[in-house]
């Protein structure tokens, strides 16, 4: 009995050590023998996945090739079936005019030969804000502007963020005294205008309206209230 314990268990301890071993390779940037590829590497397409290794297949002319690629022009993400919520996140109808291509490296878009800036003057706010839903709007404004906006801005709005303080950049408005309109801002704070870049990148639309809300907040204290919530300042 003890003999056959011990040929078992000696059997046990090659079968593991040879999976073991088996595992290693001479290749640093190898993660060694795959047993069950399909459990973390998708055979489908996905982003950021190094597609030079997949199935124990190698590939080296896709190795450093990117997955992810921009999505084609005016699409969008599914956003549900609130036909609201679907039609402000609808492709913005503005384009950058040209001076932008030179001005904020726009590239991959349809330039203006408008001053669509000018344009944009009467634009209004489609992301409408109401007793109910002002708080809600001025909170998820408030973390997107000290997220984005506040290094410059300040969280105050004044224009004496961290980096104007610091000396980095010099002439961000105060937003108390800025003179445009609601259209203009989300121009704006969409492509950019001066020294700050566009931010549709990493914005949706409804995000830069409610920035548009709680800008509008540090001009007025009363926005947002009942009476002319959505007049726009001139």
């Amino acid at each position: 009995m003890k003999i056959k314990f011990k040929a078992i268990a000696s059997l046990a301890l090659v079968a593991v050590s040879s999976l073991i071993l088996g595992s290693c390779t001479s290749d640093v940037d190898s993660p060694g023998t795959e047993y069950m590829p399909d459990m973390y590497r998708s055979p489908a397409i996905e982003p950021y996945v190094d597609y030079g290794e997949v199935r124990g297949k190698l590939n080296d002319n896709v190795r450093t090739k990117i997955s992810a690629l921009v999505p084609p022009s005016n699409t969008i993400p599914y956003y549900g079936t609130d036909s609201v919520d679907v039609s402000l996140m609808l492709p913005y109808f503005r384009k950058p005019s040209e001076a932008f291509k030179l001005t904020h490296g726009v590239y991959g878009q349809d330039l203006s030969a408008s001053d669509e800036y000018t344009l944009s003057v009467n634009d209004k706010n489609p992301y409408a804000i109401n007793d109910a839903n002002a708080e809600q709007i001025f909170k998820n404004g408030k973390d997107l502007f000290n997220s984005y906006c506040s290094h410059c801005h300040g969280i105050k709005g004044d224009g004496n963020g961290p980096m104007v303080t610091s000396g980095a950049y010099a002439g961000v408005p105060n937003y108390q005294n800025v003179v445009a309109t609601e259209g203009q801002m989300f121009y704006s704070i969409y492509y950019g205008k001066g020294a700050m870049g566009g931010h549709g990148s990493i914005l949706n639309k409804k995000e830069i309206w409610t920035l548009v809300h709680y800008v509008r907040k540090f001009q007025d204290a009363n926005y947002g209230k009942s009476v002319a919530a959505t007049d726009s300042i001139n």
